[in-house]
């Protein structure tokens, strides 16, 4: 498409859009008389309107059935279970692969129990250098709970000198050079930093012709990029639903385990409620887990913490991932026609992957944190990440193509 700088064209752009009309499902942080422009949805996703009512839905029904409530109404028993199979689509799971649970880390350590399984030659760990830091905290401290120090036993991946980002082929390079030696290949599937897509697909192909087993956190890519774990053959995944997904602060967290583990005799740390539900109330001694994804479940459902991602989910399975790719590349094209635009040595994007995710990292070069502070001052909320990063994110479920043009006409006043 052929861009144009005038905020006519915005407006033309959003009146074309057919997905415009669900920024209205969300409510939008207000800023002086007016509303913000929200480009922070890669780090807190907004709320969904519909939230209050469906908390208050379970609210009552504790109020007036009490324990009850677990096999009334929206029967709490099972109510995980309605929202994995919301889930799957987003993520490209099938039947009994996907479930809520949990936080993000919590999660990835559950399952590097079961897949983390090091011998005294197959032991390294293969991650991003520049992965989200509770990552890093998590694998080095899986390492070390091996016996294996971290210097030797964790493989990063850094870009080329003056590149800032990873080339698919290095990183297939860096498998077959440590071919014997990789037992986990653990990406992120989306860079936080950069918002760069990673291959998924390809490296979980190479990761399991030398041996190894695959797992991505997908704190960056789920309802973001359109993902298909179970045909790429991933082992597993680990995801928040807080940012691209709405689901509110701190929200419940999701888990992928892929269908061919499901019947085999893993080594897991167990729960109650990963135990065979149809034995689950008999109370017995020993652990018989769940032949799907949930057998990795620790306790039951915290309800006011999945109702949000329920309702949030309901909107993203009425709009599907690839309606919400197809706007979420419009609009990041958009912004980087707008930003390359601006006659300033003082900012530089970074480098057009071959896929990027709903995000572009501005790199400041002088006083980054000073300009942050004055756009914020004017209305955007977006964040700052150290050394030199504004992450700029724009959300195809409620960011309007004037919302980017506005705040390239913010930014440029203020370099």
């Amino acid at each position: 498409m052929d861009f144009r700088l005038d905020k006519a064209f915005a407006k033309k752009l959003d009146d074309q859009d057919d997905l415009s009309k669900y920024r209205k499902k969300f409510f939008i942080p207000s800023h002086k008389d007016g509303e913000s422009i929200y480009l922070c949805g890669n780090s807190l996703g907004l709320q969904p309107r519909s939230i209050r009512e469906a908390i208050e839905e379970e609210l009552k029904s504790w109020e007036v059935n009490g324990v009850e409530g677990h096999f009334k109404g929206t029967k709490w028993v099972s109510y995980h279970e309605k929202i994995g199979k919301l889930m799957e689509p987003i993520v490209g799971g099938e039947s009994n692969e996907v479930v809520v649970m949990n936080t993000l880390t919590v999660n990835l350590h559950l399952l590097m129990v079961s897949f983390y399984r090091p011998s005294s030659k197959r032991y390294k760990i293969v991650i991003e250098g520049s992965a989200f830091p509770s990552d890093q905290y998590a694998v080095k401290s899986q390492l070390q709970f091996h016996r294996f120090d971290p210097k030797d036993a964790l493989i990063e991946l850094h870009p080329r000198s003056n590149e800032g980002y990873l080339r698919t082929e290095d990183i297939l390079a860096t498998l077959e050079q440590n071919a014997d030696e990789i037992a986990l290949v653990m990406l992120g599937g989306v860079n936080y930093y950069s918002g760069q897509v990673f291959e998924m697909d390809i490296i979980t192909k190479k990761a399991h012709e030398i041996g190894a087993v695959v797992g991505f956190d997908l704190a960056h890519a789920v309802g973001n990029v359109p993902l298909e774990l179970h045909r790429w053959g991933a082992d597993f995944a680990v995801w928040c639903t807080y940012k691209y997904l709405n689901s509110g602060p701190g929200a419940i967290a999701g888990a992928f385990v892929h269908s061919k583990h499901l019947d085999k005799d893993l080594i897991r740390f167990a729960g109650w409620w990963g135990h065979d539900k149809s034995r689950r109330f008999l109370m017995e001694p020993d652990f018989i887990p769940m032949k799907s994804a949930e057998g990795w479940q620790l306790s039951n459902s915290p309800i006011f913490s999945m109702t949000p991602i329920k309702e949030s989910l309901k909107i993203f399975n009425e709009v599907g991932m690839e309606r919400l790719r197809e706007k979420s590349k419009l609009l990041t094209s958009y912004l980087e026609f707008l930003l390359n635009s601006l006659e300033s040595d003082r900012i530089w994007l970074s480098p057009p992957f071959k896929i990027r995710g709903s995000q572009i990292s501005v790199h400041v070069r002088v006083d980054g944190k000073e300009l942050f502070e004055k756009i914020t001052k004017e209305g955007v909320i977006c964040d700052w990440r150290e050394p030199d990063v504004i992450r700029v994110a724009p959300v195809p479920l409620y960011n309007s193509f004037t919302d980017i043009y506005n705040f390239y006409g913010i930014l440029k006043r203020n370099l």
